[in-house]
């Protein structure tokens, strides 16, 4: 069967970033191969959908003798829940109830996340309390909660119901970074993964960070923890997400190093103090452009890390493979080659980046953009440079949401 190796280190964040794209095959267990590593099994008929993470080291294998998963071995949760649900109703089970039964959810801790569309047909209202106690059994659980729509509200705060226990706090480790939050007043992003290992492996030794949407620290924390940032200013409006940030600060040891602004980000009084700036909001973080310029060091600028969502119209060609870096800082526009690069430690070039011009169009505008600003706060012309277009994740039938860097510098006299 088809695998995917990769160190040790590396397995648990690689079988997140699988599961989150629905590609691992849970009928086989996680095994050793040869060189120290281990494989993590993915489906055969989801081969064409495969895009290994740049960021974790692996490679496509083959195992001859998979061993299957104990999962596979013996009855599955949602099977057991199935089985318990239908001999708690008798005679009442229906297949307008199975329909209504949970397919998947989400597990922190001792606390269920089931979806929206579980348990809504009224014949499970009679069931009261006894429900919950039954389905929390059944899945190993001791509380249960209720995925909602998120609110249109600004925040994006969840709207989740909680079914059993007390509170929502849970506690998640991702990447040896440690987050606590309430499922039913914040949100989290597992399938952000791959960025936050992206940022996580930045240069940024000595700089000072400005995260305009730091949420309960999804990007801020591996900023500080893992790529060694010097200071952050971490900017949040929704009260439940910065009290959770102000815990993560702590559960991971790097409250002094970061200082929490609570409001919004657009009324930030902060200038001139940044290397560089994460717009972590989605679907556009256009209305944090202005103060990204405001607070990026006048004289030697630095890096914008800006998150879109892009509409990507079918490729009626075979996408592009873009190598070079496109300089977009001459006064007669952007450069029209529109390659990118992303930077390694050699300096060499990186194959395989598969940029669709929809993207480049994107990036290219945004670049034009910021530099007006620049060079309209400052009275002087500025430099942007596309480093990298990172594609995170498709969003929606063609919609991706992607993260442009782009390097801005003042230009000299």
């Amino acid at each position: 069967i088809p695998a995917l190796a990769t160190e040790p280190q590396f397995a648990q964040c690689l079988r997140e970033h699988l599961e989150e794209k629905q590609l691992l095959d849970g009928r086989y267990r996680l095994q050793e191969v040869p060189g120290g590593r281990v494989a993590l099994p993915i489906l055969e008929e989801k081969l064409d959908r495969l895009q290994l993470p740049q960021e974790i080291s692996c490679e496509l294998v083959r195992i001859q003798d998979p061993i299957p998963s104990r999962a596979a071995r013996r009855q599955t949760p949602a099977q057991k829940l199935r089985d318990e649900i239908q001999q708690l109703l008798g005679e009442s089970w229906s297949e307008e109830l199975e329909r209504d039964m949970p397919r998947a959810w989400q597990r922190h801790g001792d606390l269920i996340l089931l979806s929206e569309d579980s348990f809504r047909a009224a014949p499970w209202e009679n069931l009261g309390p006894v429900l919950w106690e039954k389905v929390a059994s059944a899945l190993g659980a001791q509380r249960l909660a209720r995925r909602g729509r998120v609110l249109p509200d600004g925040m994006r705060s969840p709207s989740v119901t909680l079914l059993l226990g007390h509170d929502g706090w849970v506690e998640h480790v991702d990447n040896g970074i440690r987050y606590t939050f309430d499922v039913t007043k914040c949100m989290f992003s597992p399938g952000n993964i791959t960025e936050k290992l992206r940022v996580a492996s930045l240069p940024c030794s000595g700089e000072v960070l400005v995260d305009l949407y730091a949420g309960i620290g999804y990007f801020t924390l591996p900023y500080l923890v893992h790529a060694a940032a010097a200071f952050a200013h971490a900017c949040e409006w929704n009260v439940h997400a910065v009290e959770a940030l102000r815990r993560n600060l702590a559960l991971n040891g790097v409250q002094d190093r970061c200082c929490v602004h609570h409001g919004d980000s657009r009324q930030l009084e902060l200038r001139d103090v940044a290397d560089r700036v994460n717009l972590g909001l989605i679907p556009s973080s256009e209305e944090g452009w202005p103060v990204a310029c405001r607070v990026l060091k006048k004289g030697t600028g630095g890096v914008l890390h800006i998150h879109h969502n892009v509409e990507t119209p079918p490729a009626p060609a075979p996408m592009q493979t873009l190598v070079l870096q496109a300089e977009t800082g001459s006064p007669e526009g952007d450069s029209s080659d529109g390659k990118v690069q992303r930077p390694t430690d050699s300096g060499k070039e990186t194959l395989g980046a598969r940029i669709r011009p929809a993207w480049q169009r994107w990036a290219g505008t945004t670049a034009t953009r910021i530099r007006g600003l620049l060079a309209e706060l400052h009275g002087q012309p500025w430099r942007t440079s596309i480093l990298h277009i990172e594609v995170v994740k498709s969003y929606a039938p063609h919609v991706h949401h992607l993260v442009l860097d782009l390097e801005c510098r003042p230009t000299l006299p």
